[in-house]
């Protein structure tokens, strides 16, 4: 398992009985998980003296009960910084587990640049939500083009990307559904060195697309390969649908790339170590293909 054990402002406290207690920044955070399926004694005294509360409704979704939380605030990753907010279901605007793909890709980015600095490196990420892998790249010093469908992420991003000294960083902000982005680009003769996305289970691009990952995604990174060329350097597929595991990832990125461009892949589960036992929570899983 992959691990993102570098969090300084972020932390999971404890886990019990389909909850997880995690501290972001000053504040803590009860959100629901479906991987919990333990029950152990909720002994930390978060869990009483928490600022927010998710609670899953029976009939699905849920609402957010606040003690004491501001609407915004911020915590930082290395030299990044990302404004928060608890939304829809659950969601805070960051997946903390991410972090150690952002580290993954950075130091392959900074390699090729060191190794020819006046070649740019450039990056497309994919169903790219509040800008993450984004900033990090940009940090590391590739040009990045960022797609997503939502025009409320992308807006998200950009605010992130100024609260961490990135305003001006040559990245692209789109708008955009992801697969007519691809095509798109396929016309357009473009190649990226790096190419990451973290696609939904679901969704809905800006005029009604249909996105159902069990149907899409292996066309979609077959699509996707064709903005690849002889000279690119990685492509990072994340997944939080149960049915995707590490081996279904490895085995659609080898089929797919691995017979034009060479390289080697390697998926395995990521998580988030837990402060309270010393284990690891789960948190999906991602495919890396590297040159």
């Amino acid at each position: 398992m992959w691990i993102a054990d570098q969090w300084k402002d972020y932390e999971v406290l404890a886990t019990s009985s389909g909850e997880k207690l995690e501290r972001w920044g000053d504040y803590l955070l009860v959100r629901p998980d479906p991987q919990v399926i333990w029950q152990t004694p909720k002994k930390h005294s978060g869990w009483k003296k928490c600022n927010g509360h998710y609670h899953r409704s029976a009939k699905g979704g849920g609402e957010w009960e606040f003690h004491n939380l501001p609407e915004e605030w911020e915590i930082g990753y290395r030299d990044l910084t990302f404004r928060l907010k608890p939304f829809s279901f659950k969601h805070t605007g960051l997946f903390p587990e991410q972090a150690v793909n952002w580290d993954w890709f950075s130091s392959i980015i900074k390699e090729k640049i060191s190794k020819d600095p006046d070649r740019p490196f450039k990056v497309l990420n994919l169903f790219a939500y509040t800008g993450g892998a984004t900033l990090s790249a940009a940090a590391a010093g590739a040009q990045v083009t960022h797609v997503d469908a939502s025009k409320g992420m992308v807006q998200w991003a950009k605010e992130n990307a100024v609260a961490s000294g990135l305003g001006d960083a040559p990245i692209r902000w789109l708008v955009d559904d992801c697969v007519k982005f691809v095509e798109r680009e396929i016309r357009r003769g473009n190649h990226y060195d790096g190419i990451i996305m973290d696609p939904p289970s679901y969704g809905r691009g800006p005029k009604g697309e249909i996105w159902k990952i069990e149907d899409s995604i292996f066309p979609f990174i077959e699509l996707t390969a064709q903005l690849l060329d002889q000279d690119s350097s990685f492509l990072l597929i994340n997944s939080y649908t149960t049915g995707l595991q590490p081996a279904v990832l490895t085995y659609m990125i080898n089929t797919a790339i691995v017979p034009t461009f060479g390289g080697s892949v390697e998926s395995s589960e990521i998580g988030l170590p837990v402060k309270s036992d010393g284990l690891v929570l789960p948190c999906g899983a991602s495919g890396r293909w590297i040159k």
